[in-house]
């Protein structure tokens, strides 16, 4: 196997990059085959302390600096959601490799430029979230497309939790609660990601969204008692048309404050899937249970398929940089680009179309889809 490794640049040095789940805490386990070699903010006080604390040799103000000034590869897109697009976009007009933060951009226009870029140039882009890359994940999406619990009627997706500011936040959580932010782009994206990963392109959109309360408290944290205004939609159901009579509930709300449900419970005219966990792969019930008609001759019940253990324990250590591991692979050849351009586009037509059709009142069709490669 080639000793090359890549060259990846950082754009963004804010808490996503830095936190125990994020990204930079988990590079040192890839790096017999990434090399962080820069980090660029325009806060380039914390950007260097960043640096500091990661062993990144350089520091730049700006993404244009660090595209202008270094020998990167591929650069990590941490920025805010408002300007996903226009930096990515400068990124891959650079001849860049990229892998972004969720969401991909916040319109199809913007969408259609980094696919159209990224595919005139030979590029690769891949969008977290990565769930989809988890070995529970995979194995769902192989039972249904085997057929092992017949034609599915529907799923339901548990998306969401109770929002950064019941969470004790450690920066300001107002932004997750303006417009053009909110829970869906924040936590519906999960889960809508996760189940198309499962069951394929959706056809049609229905929606409702609205402001559950004006004003959220902060709860803990430096920013606790931080009243914040509420001009987003904190609380969003959709349901989703896959077409044939396969349908998803999936939420996309700030109001989860506690649960027993699964993540995701697919439930087919033979059979029921559940997958029980949404932020690990590990933990004290199987990871995905199968639920089968004559599982044995004249006995119905549940059995926990075989999944990789080396591999979710991987996946479970990675955390968010699990996405920069698929991206590495797929650069040095040694995986096929699962989180393609195509499939986070289709994810935010979802998002798009579960807005338009809560104002309208009325099912909205998509206009993308995507063709969902197997694992490498």
């Amino acid at each position: 196997m080639s000793d090359k490794r890549v060259q990846l640049g950082i754009l963004g040095a804010g808490m996503i990059a830095t936190v125990d789940y994020g990204y930079l805490p988990q590079m040192g386990a890839i790096k017999d085959k990434l090399d962080v070699v820069a980090i660029a903010d325009p806060r380039v006080d914390l950007a260097s302390r960043v640096a500091e604390q990661f062993q990144i040799p350089a520091v730049y103000a700006s993404l244009s600096e660090m595209l202008e000034n270094s020998d990167v590869e591929a650069v990590l897109n941490l920025t805010p959601i408002p300007v996903h697009a226009e930096t990515s976009l400068q990124v891959l007009r650079s001849g860049r490799h990229l892998a972004s933060e969720k969401p991909l951009a916040t319109t199809l226009e913007e969408a259609d430029k980094l696919v159209e870029e990224a595919r005139a140039r030979s590029l690769i882009v891949v969008c977290s979230p990565s769930q989809v890359l988890w070995p529970s994940r995979q194995e769902a999406r192989r039972l249904v497309r085997d057929g092992a619990i017949g034609k599915v009627a529907f799923a339901r997706v548990r998306s969401s939790h109770d929002g950064p500011a019941a969470r004790g936040w450690p920066a300001d959580p107002s932004w997750f609660y303006q417009k053009g932010a909110g829970p869906l782009y924040d936590m519906g994206v999960y889960g809508i990601s996760e189940i198309t990963g499962i069951l394929g392109p959706v056809k049609r959109v229905s929606a409702f969204a609205g402001i559950t309360e004006r004003t959220r408290t902060v709860d803990g944290g430096p920013f606790a008692g931080l009243v914040i205004e509420v001009t987003a939609d904190d609380n969003v159901v959709m349901l989703l048309d896959f077409g044939e009579a396969t349908f998803a509930m999936v939420d996309g709300t700030f109001n989860v404050l506690a649960t027993h449900s699964p993540k995701i419970e697919l439930f087919g005219r033979q059979g029921v899937l559940n997958l029980p966990y949404d932020w690990m792969e590990i933990g004290d019930e199987p990871a995905l249970e199968l639920y089968r008609k004559e599982a044995a001759p004249g006995l119905d019940g549940w059995t926990a398929p075989n999944l990789d253990r080396e591999c979710q324990a991987w996946a479970d250590s990675m955390a968010q940089a699990l996405l920069v591991d698929h991206l590495a692979d797929c650069i040095l050849g040694r995986a096929t680009p699962i989180l393609t351009p195509e499939f986070a586009r289709h994810v935010l037509d979802v998002m798009a179309c579960a807005q338009e059709s809560a104002v309208s009142g009325k099912t909205v069709t998509l206009t993308t889809s995507f063709e969902w490669p197997e694992a490498g």
